[in-house]
């Protein structure tokens, strides 16, 4: 028979140190709403460009911005979210992931990228964005890259690997590199 006070001598720890996470983040600047579960995520700078709203983020999720103060938060996150480990949520214009989406472990999401024009170098070009949008119970597989510009509708499920450069409809399946719809979600 399991010790429950063994039990809850393991877990107090790590929920106490969650709390003062959070705590920590509201400080500097993060709107998190509700009763979140934030485990240790990287928060690179620009605390203020967040809002997570009663979401799951995993060991080692990274949220990043660019770009100057704005009045709205550059990363949206609703609620019901679970973001797993190792992902890279990376905004410069908007990054908005509606209620109830599941995002596996190793998964990439931009809003935006370089300038590619001869005659200068990557580095010195402007970047180019345009906002994504993550549609509520959408569920995206390990290794998933959503570019700039890209509307995952709701109830779509993205297949393991894939890079969605395109608009994808509501309830559709996708896969590949680009993705591509391989049916629908029943």
């Amino acid at each position: 028979m399991k010790d429950p006070f063994a039990n809850r001598i393991l877990r107090y720890p790590s929920a106490i140190m969650m709390r003062l996470r959070i705590a920590y983040l509201r400080i500097l600047g993060a709107k998190i709403v509700g009763k979140c579960w934030i485990r240790k995520i990287e928060i690179a700078r620009n605390p203020w460009d967040f809002r997570i709203e009663a979401a799951s983020l995993d060991n080692h999720v990274v949220l990043l911005t660019t770009g100057e103060r704005r009045a709205n938060p550059r990363i949206v996150i609703h609620r019901g979210v679970y973001i797993n480990r190792f992902t890279m949520i990376d905004a410069s214009e908007q990054i908005e992931i509606g209620e109830n989406c599941m995002i596996g472990p190793y998964c990439y999401i931009t809003d935006h990228d370089h300038g590619g024009e001869a005659g200068m170098t990557i580095n010195q070009q402007p970047l180019v964005s345009a906002p994504v949008r993550i549609g509520r119970d959408a569920w995206l597989g390990a290794h998933v890259c959503v570019l700039k510009g890209v509307t995952i509708g709701d109830g779509a499920v993205i297949g393991a690997g894939a890079v969605v450069t395109k608009d994808v409809p509501p309830g559709a399946k996708m896969a590949g590199v680009p993705a591509r719809q391989i049916g629908v979600r029943t």
